[in-house]
């Protein structure tokens, strides 16, 4: 594969190892250095992960058995098809995803998904360096070494600035050094799924509640979220160095590749070791603040081999929390704020401490990933149906300058606010919907908002314990999960109404062509 500098011009603003000048601003094609394969590669590095491995142990802590949680693995990472279709148009736009998003929203109703964007992004680098921060611990505690409180600080605080870096120079240098960790990393969890292949067992049974088919929509919905979904609103904000002319099947087929494939792999991985690391001290350790003390105390897998592989984790995670960051920069932009790139990363990586800090101390990296999971699902759904119902009803065309306009000149800033209601509406009757059919799942996790959600109740919710005077003290057991279905089609199917009523999308086009010929 060719390097990244013998592809650009003297004259192009990224350039690996040097910092990217471009924000959400267009890339002109002469910029556009970038193939469906470097994109691909880029996305591989990132899913070669650990996260990915742990998503599968935290999928076996629902209560399923290993062909359960193995076919939720299969079916929830065919969603990755969500992620090609959301990178179709940064090569179309040369932008990123909350500009495009201007089209459905507004100009100024963009910046709203934007908000909720970036919010997103922060709670996926708050995780990474959560398990940052786990792995050297673990690392102390097997040198006889345990960190006190203050020490973790500093580590979260020092986190936080080395990750910063790779984002800081921007998208050169992470499709580079992504690309190049593909190797090694696939080689370190090859000797690990020799150990997991040694002492797994595939006849791993369900626990008492873990065979029931609400339970199932659960870990479906859990496992989507944490794969393609999730990373739907980050895929234009790398596609968009690609060429106009790329063929939309190469670009979905390879990015489809690179990530479901490799992350399958890493969560099957997860579950297979979950199954000879599941006393009950090691399932506390999983669903602990820190998941790597599973690790601990055990003689499956040699402690030898475990330094290794956690000094791999460790620079892995810094590798994937750059895509967050870099995501998250310019979300903050698309927000309104007036900053450059590289400070808005600078930024999120400070608020990302802080948060760390907040969620190391607060809870357990269990219940945090089972939270974050209803907020990635409840808005990403509905953005996502409402993003591509709007791409296909511009016949997948925009107009990328007037994308790039914030006035009220531009053909896409509706009325006298710059906001399309018809798609903040669509948005908001999804989130709506998404959140009425969320499950707060596996049991027992108490959902103190458990009269949120009527429809995930009537399938299968149940007391955790005896109701005391009729009212549920210990807790509820959360029911079916109808969330992402709903959330896409629902949003998808209210914009599309909304729009042949009105015909915004229509007179846009139409507009469109116009200053096409021109």
């Amino acid at each position: 594969m060719a390097t990244t500098e013998k592809m650009h011009g003297t004259s192009s603003g990224d350039q690996s190892f040097q910092v990217e000048q471009h924000g959400i601003d267009f890339i002109p094609e002469s910029e556009r250095w970038a193939t469906a394969k470097n994109i691909a590669g880029m996305w591989a590095g990132s899913a070669i992960n650990v996260e990915y491995f742990i998503y599968g142990a935290l999928l076996m802590g629902f209560g399923f058995s290993f062909y359960t949680a193995l076919s939720l693995i299969v079916i929830g990472n065919l969603s990755f098809f969500f992620l090609g279709l959301a990178s179709l148009q940064g090569p179309e736009t040369g932008t990123t995803a909350f500009t495009i998003s201007r089209a459905p929203f507004g100009t100024q109703g963009s910046r709203i998904v934007a908000f909720f964007n970036w919010i997103t992004q922060l709670g996926f680098e708050t995780e990474g360096l959560i398990l940052i921060v786990g792995a050297v611990a673990v690392l102390f505690k097997l040198g006889g070494i345990t960190i006190n409180k203050p020490t973790t600080v500093i580590l979260i605080i020092l986190a936080a600035g080395i990750q910063a870096l790779m984002p800081y120079f921007g998208h050169a240098t992470m499709v580079k050094v992504l690309n190049a960790l593909i190797i090694p990393f696939g080689l370190i969890f090859a000797v690990l799924a020799y150990f997991a292949i040694q002492h797994g067992s595939a006849s791993f049974k369900a626990a008492e509640w873990g065979s029931t088919w609400q339970l199932y929509t659960a870990g479906l919905a859990f496992t989507i979220a944490l794969s393609g979904l999730g990373w739907t609103e980050c895929g234009n904000d790398y596609t968009r160095y690609v060429p106009r002319d790329v063929k939309k099947g190469e670009l979905v087929g390879w990015l489809f590749l690179a990530t479901a494939v490799p992350e399958m792999l890493m969560m099957t991985l997860g579950a297979l070791t979950f199954t000879f690391l599941s006393s009950s001290a090691q399932f506390a350790a999983w669903n602990s603040a820190n998941p790597f003390e599973a690790l601990l105390g055990q003689h499956f897998i040699p402690s030898w081999f475990v330094v290794i592989f956690l000094l791999f984790a460790i620079v892995q995670l810094f590798g994937i929390n750059s895509l967050d960051l870099y995501s998250s920069g310019v979300s903050l932009q698309a927000v309104g704020l007036k900053l450059k790139r590289y400070q808005a990363v600078v930024l999120d990586s400070f608020i990302a401490c802080l948060l760390t800090i907040y969620a190391t101390f607060q809870s357990t990296f269990s219940l945090y990933m089972k939270e974050f999971v209803g907020v990635i699902i409840v808005w990403i759904a509905p953005w996502f149906g409402i993003f591509i119902m709007d791409w296909i009803l511009r016949k997948y065309r925009y107009n990328a300058a007037e994308l790039q306009r914030r006035d009220s000149g531009s053909i896409y800033f509706m009325g006298r606010t710059g906001i399309n209601w018809n798609g903040i509406i669509a948005f908001a009757v999804g989130v709506v919907s998404a959140t009425l059919c969320f499950s707060k799942a596996p049991p027992p996790v108490n959902f103190p908002f458990h009269w949120m959600t009527p429809i995930s109740n009537h399938f299968g919710s149940a007391c955790a314990g005896t109701p005391v005077k009729g009212v549920c003290t210990a807790g509820w057991l959360g029911g079916a999960d109808f969330s992402v279905p709903v959330g896409i089609i629902v949003g998808a199917l209210v914009y599309y109404v909304a729009e042949k009523i009105t015909g915004h999308v229509s007179t846009q086009v139409q507009r469109q062509n116009e200053l096409a010929t021109k």
